[in-house]
């Protein structure tokens, strides 16, 4: 099978008696990769066979394999382009009803959301500090250009993400699913917007508050542990980044329709979420077990599907390909130089889990597997400009110096702006309690 199968990439089997196996072209391209491939127990291969996308990431955690030469990221870089088609489809995966799966994976109900989130997100913080860029964005950056580090590619990403919202100082903007509090920091700090976040992870709550407290900033940003389906108010704008993976299937349009429910009538929504390019399907089980359950990433047509049914305006859409794939390189990057403390303080299981988890998903976004969708969204198909002129600029100039885009008044018939207009006074806002 790895004979006729491996035709990217050079990868060599050393089996548990020491013997060698190189499949793939010897005469390999520089920017190919090369991998050894080291089984430390007999009968590997036929248990990762049996249900590859389970049981690869399983035996990892195990220690009944590991990389003898090249990166962890060589090897599945190599595992993915060559075999994954082709083996999982043998895999019990093809087992199953994909319909029935995806309704399981999708029975996402308030208290299995907490219950969820903090499985992932209430693990220590100093695991996510370490991974991630000072301001703890934990959702993909955006490389406007290559050379960009970390904490640059997040600053733009934000800069982005308030051009498409159009953003005015005093607006008052919900955030769903508002992590650590980075993106209403930065938006309260450099557009001099009002935020309400919410969040269902208790440690987010709290570090967010403290670092809000540090930051200055409680009469613009207010925090709640509280799912987006107990939350109402009114909002000039709302903005969602890496959270509506954890709606489920089921939730596509309760979600959209709360989303629409939020804004004024000339309100804007900006939804920024990972994505499947393929047809509907179910999520990796390994991600599922150890990384996200109760996560489900939808395809374009499953989007479109619950913006049709909330009423909202498609204003926008963007697709984002390798900028997850830079992102999650850098995570795993800032995660090496801590992994000998973390392999201390929780043991080599959990810096296997995390670092292959990492690194499955960086190879999915450079395979385009999945990719990063921007929809934005508009209760009225005007209220924002007919270009995408006024977004020239947004992710590159100076994160200090970047002035809000200007408003798409003069494109909007005079019908729009009536009743709960977005120029309404701060005060009119709804009390997000």
């Amino acid at each position: 099978m790895f004979k006729q199968l491996v035709r990217y990439g050079e990868l060599t089997i050393i089996d548990h008696d020491g013997r060698h196996y190189r499949f793939g072209h010897t005469s390999t391209r520089h920017d190919e990769p090369r991998a050894s491939w080291r089984l430390t127990k007999p009968g590997v291969v036929a248990h990762i066979l049996a249900n590859p996308l389970m049981n690869l990431g399983e035996s990892y955690l195990d220690g009944r394999w590991d990389v003898a030469e090249g990166s962890l990221h060589d090897l599945l870089s190599i595992l993915r382009t060559n075999l994954e088609t082709a083996v999982t489809a043998n895999s019990t995966r093809a087992l199953l009803s994909k319909a029935a799966g995806q309704l399981l994976q999708s029975w996402n109900g308030i208290r299995a959301s907490y219950r969820n989130i903090s499985h992932h997100y209430d693990l220590d913080e100093a695991l996510f500090r370490a991974c991630l860029d000072e301001d703890m964005h934990y959702s993909c950056a955006y490389y406007s250009r290559p050379d960009m580090t970390l904490d640059q590619a997040q600053r733009a990403k934000c800069d982005l993400i308030a051009a498409k919202l159009c953003l005015e100082s005093g607006q008052h903007v919900l955030d769903i699913g508002c992590g650590w509090g980075s993106l209403p920091i930065a938006l309260a700090e450099r557009f001099g917007v009002r935020v309400t976040g919410l969040t269902l992870s208790r440690e987010q709550l709290r570090t967010a508050r403290a670092r809000i407290r540090g930051a200055g900033l409680e009469k613009l940003i207010d925090i709640h542990q509280m799912d987006y389906r107990e939350h109402s108010g009114r909002y000039d704008r709302v903005v969602s980044v890496g959270m509506f993976e954890h709606v489920g299937k089921r939730n596509h349009t309760t979600f959209m329709r709360k989303v629409s429910d939020c804004l004024t009538s000339d309100g804007i929504a900006l939804l920024h979420t990972i994505g499947s390019r393929l047809p509907p399907e179910p999520v990796n089980p390994w991600i599922r077990r150890h990384i996200f359950p109760g996560g489900y990433l939808p395809s374009l047509s499953e989007v479109a599907q619950a913006v049709e049914k909330s009423g909202l305006n498609t204003t926008d859409i963007e697709i984002w390909r390798q900028h997850y794939a830079l992102t999650l390189s850098a995570w795993n990057a800032n995660f090496q130089r801590h992994r000998v403390r973390f392999a201390r303080e929780r043991g080599e299981r959990f810096c296997r889990m995390w670092e292959f988890y990492l690194v499955i998903s960086q190879t999915a976004f450079e395979a385009g597997i999945t990719t990063v969708q921007h929809w934005q969204l508009a209760r009225h198909h005007l209220a924002v400009p007919t270009t995408r002129h006024y977004l020239l600029g947004a992710s590159s100039a100076p994160a200090l110096t970047q002035q809000p885009p200007a408003r798409a008044d003069s494109l909007r018939p005079a019908s729009a702006g009536s009743g709960d207009s977005a120029r309404r006074p701060a005060t009119r806002a709804a009390d997000p309690e």
